[in-house]
């Protein structure tokens, strides 16, 4: 499928180096394009709603912010922890910033954990990626599943 230059414009934003010193893209070599058709295909299997899982990651951070950078335990099966760095992040399709806020998830009963950031539940929310396949913030739609245990 042909990128748009806006779409190619974004993918080199993502690179390393760019924006972040890891970039976005992990090991994934995909067309940007292509990376976005597969996260709603993957999404769409799994039956996750990207609206839905969004807005329980945000309030997941939200409920972790209240920890003050220490871990809390939220409904007795997460331990959720949130930090705060100074300083935005722009978003690499250039439509806005994002603060630096990492959110580490850790499904107590199952040991796994995922790690979201405010620019990564934009980049789902708005542009529908999941960040490239190896990427520190990917969030595997069946790894989301397990750990807020969505069966």
């Amino acid at each position: 499928m042909k990128m748009s230059p806006n779409m190619r414009k974004a993918q080199e934003n993502m690179a390393p180096g760019v924006i972040t010193a890891d970039g976005f893209l992990g090991e994934d070599t995909r067309p940007l394009q292509d990376m976005i058709v597969e996260t709603e295909e993957l999404m769409r299997h799994h039956g996750i709603d990207i609206d839905n899982v969004v807005q329980t990651l945000k309030d997941m951070m939200e409920e972790g912010r209240n920890g003050l950078g220490e871990p809390i335990t939220v409904d007795e099966k997460w331990i959720v922890q949130t930090s705060e760095a100074r300083g935005h992040l722009p978003c690499p399709f250039e439509d806005g910033i994002e603060r630096k806020i990492t959110t580490v998830i850790r499904n107590i009963k199952q040991g796994e954990s995922i790690m979201i950031s405010s620019l990564s539940l934009h980049l789902l929310k708005k542009h529908h990626f999941l960040e490239g396949k190896g990427s520190a913030f990917r969030l595997d739609p069946e790894k989301l599943k397990r750990v807020l245990e969505w069966t």
